[in-house]
């Protein structure tokens, strides 16, 4: 039989659902992507105001989800840049004698504590089983720019607070966010280099080689299903292609260096920087790890290469003007051309997910730095400045944010911060140093 608390949680429930639909099509329809934009440097942050969710009954272990589900959701907003979250504290009510839903919320309060946005929600727990609703209101215009009900597993609550979170970036973006997305990095906490991976914002680490010797330099597949990296293998440099779940893979050894590893997007094929021939050059190769053909081919070294979204052109690094710079290959005419003029060793190159910027580490005056520059040789912007070596830099899969290492703190660290420098800070601490981050496109589980 079911208990009243359930009937009223149902009940609750069904009623808050009502006045999702029309609001949530019609902003659709409008198709205007106008509270953030992502290309603007000087961009605002919004204040939002993100209050405890309120609870179908009075169950302990609801309340206790209702207050996970608010700091999860405030802090994964938060993590963007995007919005300045404020203090509950200030708030003129409590949220549990508060409407959630339209039309009883009173938007001049809110307003009147600096809200520009509001995100409300309500929980509802049985058994195993949670139900989230999740609504978000412009304060200023009073309306609903979003409203999602996500019924699930309570172990899903993380999952489902993204998928929300990543339904608002894309109601104020016109992007979806990277939320789903993941980093792999180098740890040296087991006392040798070996391949990590960890959510997006450094929680869930988890060690993935267990080479015992060195692995570095990891890199994903558009499709996230593939990591290749560096590896020794009983002490002998080689190349491994592993899929992320199944164990499959490949390896490559044989003479000389096998580093940077870099997908070709939307193919199963990659480039790599190999000296089997003499000089490091780089090579195409299958995802066998079968060599396909050689890429490069100049007096000096060519390394690190990476890959233009749509696969059409190459960059890397080339020693053949005397100092290492970066460079670009059109791979349809052949044509290579200098992209890089400024710094006396410029490497690492990392091309953006919109085509139009590459972002790499410069040393300047023993100062070693990340830098951003179009494709056109235009706009040069330095984004770090003076705290440490910050290199190895990796863009997030909408573009918006970039992944790097960085010493500033004495041992290498993983840190995070926006396209244009700002919000500066570290994504994750673990023993040992953690090095070469590369963000994926996305997660596995899509």
């Amino acid at each position: 039989m079911v208990s009243n608390a359930r009937k009223t949680a149902r009940a609750w429930l069904i009623w808050t659902i009502a006045g999702l639909m029309l609001p949530c099509a019609a902003l659709g329809a409008r198709g205007g992507y106008d509270y953030i934009d992502i290309t603007n440097p000087f961009m605002r942050k919004i204040p939002m105001a993100v209050p405890y969710f309120k609870t179908a009954g009075a169950l302990e272990r609801e309340v206790a989800a209702s207050r996970e589900a608010a700091d999860l959701l405030a802090d994964t907003l938060d993590f963007t840049a995007y919005f300045k979250i404020l203090d509950r504290g200030a708030f003129l009510f409590d949220p549990q004698s508060m409407p959630v839903a339209l039309p009883g919320i009173n938007f001049q309060n809110w307003k009147a504590v600096g809200a520009e946005l509001l995100v409300t929600g309500g929980v509802a727990v049985s058994g195993e089983d949670i139900e989230l609703e999740l609504r978000l209101f412009d304060t200023l215009q009073g309306k609903m720019l979003l409203g999602k009900r996500y019924p699930g597993p309570y172990t899903d609550q993380r999952r489902i607070i993204r998928r929300f979170c990543s339904e608002v970036i894309f109601v104020l973006t016109g992007k979806r966010g990277f939320f789903d997305s993941e980093i792999a990095f180098v740890s040296t906490g087991t006392g040798n280099k070996e391949i990590y991976i960890s959510d997006f914002d450094g929680s869930s680490p988890r060690q993935l080689s267990r080479s015992g010797e060195i692995s570095m330099s990891p890199a994903w597949s558009s499709d996230t299903q593939w990591l290749a990296y560096s590896s020794y293998i009983k002490g002998k440099p080689a190349l491994l292609i592993r899929h992320r779940s199944d164990g499959r893979g490949a390896l490559f050894q044989g003479k000389g260096i096998k580093v940077d590893p870099a997908w070709i997007p939307g193919k199963l094929e990659l480039a790599a920087t190999l000296s089997y021939e003499g000089d490091p050059e780089i090579y195409l190769l299958t995802g066998g790890g079968k060599v396909i053909k050689r890429l490069t081919d100049s007096p000096g070294i060519d390394v690190s290469p990476s890959w233009s979204p749509d696969g059409s052109q190459m960059a890397f690094v080339s020693r053949r003007s005397g100092s290492p710079q970066i460079y670009i290959k059109d791979m349809a005419s052949g044509a290579e051309r200098r992209l890089t003029y400024q710094g006396q060793y410029n490497q690492q190159p990392s091309w953006s997910p919109a085509g139009d910027q590459i972002a790499y580490t410069t040393m300047e005056k023993n100062a070693i730095d990340i830098c951003r520059i179009g494709v056109d040789g235009r706009g040069l912007l330095q984004l770090t400045h003076g705290s440490g070596d910050n290199e190895a830099s990796s863009w997030s899969p909408d573009g918006s944010m970039l992944v790097f290492s960085s010493t500033r703190e004495g041992v290498s660290r993983i840190y995070v911060m926006t396209a244009f420098g700002t919000d500066q800070r570290r994504l994750l601490t673990l023993p040992g140093g953690q090095s070469e981050p590369s963000w994926s496109m996305g997660s596995a589980n899509d």
